[in-house]
Parts: structure tokens; sequence; C-alpha cells
């Protein structure tokens, strides 16, 4: 495994670049390719990088798809409610089992996320061209590796707390916004044998995911949610009663 590359799908919507002229001239072959872009062009051999979309076959991801997939990046935003909860259940059960997920933005609302969260995952947001910094307080993580600290983004969207989440395992990120607010903006968890990190910037009114850093951090995280060599486990063991009460 340790010699082979991550196997990363990145998954997006790909509905603003058809409804939204800006998008499109931003993105013009989606904004999921930009971000595959990104990926390889800073983990280099190391990854093997394909796309998908909310409209391929399967929603993107048939059971072939998920189960070649060591890394699953999520960007959502309009499209929450389409996904099916069928999907929903076979990527969390493949988290569990031992995929890495990174979520992206407004992917904070996706099912996936809320799902392996256990909360509403809601925050505070503004869309008027703040400027954002993002710094670095686990300067030793690996998903820091690399990055500038403070990592500016002249124009974004606001998020802001209370972001309703559990409390990270590892916090990476905190951002602050010409208004005064401070956001969570790289958080990581494990939910069973899977790594979960959460990046926030990444709006798509706006050029972020063409910015070094946002891709050196995108790609950091894709390398460090990968498998840690172990296969994924099977599913989920179904345990009999033994027969002894308290």
């Amino acid at each position: 495994m340790a010699d082979e590359p991550i196997r990363v799908t990145v998954w997006g919507e790909g509905r603003h670049e058809r409804r939204d002229a800006n998008v499109a001239a931003m993105y013009p072959d989606g904004m999921h390719t930009t971000i595959a872009a990104g990926i390889s062009e800073h983990a280099g051999s190391a990854v093997e990088v394909r796309c998908v979309t909310l409209d391929d076959e399967g929603q993107g991801l048939p059971d072939e798809v998920l189960a070649a997939t060591d890394v699953l990046t999520w960007w959502g935003h309009l499209a929450h409610d389409e996904v099916s909860d069928d999907l929903v259940d076979r990527v969390q059960a493949a988290v569990l089992a031992g995929m890495g997920l990174v979520v992206l933005h407004s992917g904070h609302w996706s099912k996936i996320f809320k799902r392996l969260m256990g909360t509403s995952c809601a925050l505070r947001w503004r869309n008027g061209d703040d400027r954002e910094l993002v710094w670095t307080v686990d300067p030793n993580h690996p998903v820091a590796e690399g990055v500038p600290s403070p990592l500016v983004i002249e124009r974004q969207e606001m998020y802001g707390e209370f972001f309703d989440i559990p409390a990270p395992d590892e916090l990476v990120f905190v951002s602050s916004f010409s208004g005064g607010e401070v956001f969570r903006s790289g958080c990581a968890w494990r939910r069973g044998r899977g790594r979960v990190f959460y990046f926030s910037p990444g709006d798509q009114d706006y050029p972020v995911y063409h910015h070094p850093g946002v891709r050196r951090v995108v790609a950091n995280a894709a390398v460090w949610a990968a498998p840690s060599g172990a296969p994924r486990a099977e599913t989920p063991i179904a345990y009999a009663p033994t027969g002894w009460y308290a």
C-alpha cells in the first residue's frame, strides 16, 4: 500500500458552473477539476486523482468507484438534498472502514458531514468580500506543512462561530475576518478507522481554489486522510448475544 499512489476521488456538484456565468469564468472546467489539479500539483506522484460529479452515474460514487477510493473530497452547496440517503450510508460505511474524507467549504451542511458529526453543523456566515486570514494553530500537523501563517485570502465569504460541530480531535487552522469574526476553519476527526478533515475556504463566488496556499492545504489533507496501510475493514460484524445478563 505504501508504494502505491493514494487514490483520490474529487466529488463535486457541478451545478454553479452551469448556472452562474461568473463561476463558469473562474472555473471553466468545473470547481472539481480545479480542486483536483491542486491536489495533483502539490502531492505529485503520491496521488492518483479522478473527478466525479453528482450528475454522473450513481451520483458519481457507484460501488466500484467508492471501493477504489482511498480519500474522497466533497464540495457541495446547492444540492445537498439531492444526495441519496443510500449514498450517504455507503460513504459513511466506507469512512468507518478506513476511507479518508476531506469536506470543503459549504460541504459542512452536506448529509454525509452532518451524519459523521452527529450535530447540525450550522454556522454564521456573510458573503461580503471579506478578507480571511487563516492562522496555523498546530504547525506540527501534517496538513499545515508548507502553509504560510497567516494564509491570506483577499476576498472570501465569512464563516463565523458558533460552528455547531463536535470538538475536533485536532484543530489545525483558525480564521479571522475583516468584520472581526473568528472561525475554526481547519478541523480533524477520526471516525471508526477513517480520518475526516474539514477546511472552510472555498466559496464559489471567489477564485479561492486557484490560491496556492489553499491548494496546498487541500493536497496535504488528502495525503493525511489516506488509510495508514491497513486494509479496509470488512462489513461490521453483527454480534450475537452471549446469553449472559447482568
